[in-house]
């Protein structure tokens, strides 16, 4: 805190802390007044000092019923967090997938001129959501991605327990001789996902690759070009 604004705080707080001195004194000397004013003429009966009044006992009550209620709000609440659907219920936050909440594996197959199939499972304990959008599959050292194989984007997929997702990879879509020789190939859930995966494969050649949505049965997942 700078010089001038440190003596500028010390000097609010003088100022009030006076303020609150005099009001204090002020207080003091008016009950004083009263209390001598009142006390020889007007004493509490004995017989009422002891009685509480109906006032305090029902406003306590009130407090009480109120605090409950909020707590047991404050508790209802937290138990159903999530997104407020707008129909007065609350939709649970569904966890999206990374790379890495994901066991992989990877097989070569035949059909449909050779492809590879990607096969993902949530790893022990984790329950995630693929979400419905193409996997981000890329290749070589220059990031050459694989485009999509279908024309519409599938639904989204809940990992969990022995639910198996899959999604087919056709690394070479040209009739030409030309494209890239490579033996592994980078995946990710999605463009945003920070820990993409290496996953091995055999030797392919790569030109104008393509892939599919997840699915849930591998015979969905046949990237046809």
């Amino acid at each position: 805190m700078s010089g001038n604004r440190r003596k500028a705080f010390l000097v609010s707080a003088a100022l009030v802390g006076g303020a609150m001195l005099m009001t204090a004194c002020q207080d003091t000397d008016k009950a004083t007044d009263n209390g001598a004013a009142k006390g020889s003429s007007s004493a509490t009966p004995a017989g009422n000092a002891a009685t509480p009044s109906s006032s305090s006992t029902t406003g306590s009550g009130q407090g009480t019923d109120k605090g409950s209620d909020a707590a047991s709000k404050g508790t209802e609440d937290g138990a159903g967090s999530g997104v407020d659907t707008g129909d007065g219920e609350r939709k649970p936050v569904e966890q999206g997938c990374g790379a890495n909440d994901i066991t992989w594996s990877t097989k070569s197959e035949s059909q449909a001129g050779g492809y590879i199939l990607i096969t993902a499972k949530a790893k022990s304990g984790i329950t995630c959501y693929l979400p419905a959008a193409l996997p981000t599959v890329a290749f070589g050292s220059d990031g050459t991605e694989a485009g999509p194989a279908e024309q519409a984007v599938g639904e989204q997929i809940k990992l969990s327990g022995n639910t198996t997702a899959y999604a087919g990879v056709n690394p070479k879509t040209t009739n030409s001789n030309g494209g890239k020789e490579l033996d592994f190939i980078i995946v990710a859930v999605g463009n945003d996902d920070p820990d993409p995966v290496s996953l091995p494969v055999d030797t392919i050649t790569v030109d104008k690759p393509i892939v599919t949505n997840w699915h849930t049965a591998p015979a969905d997942a046949v990237p046809f070009s």
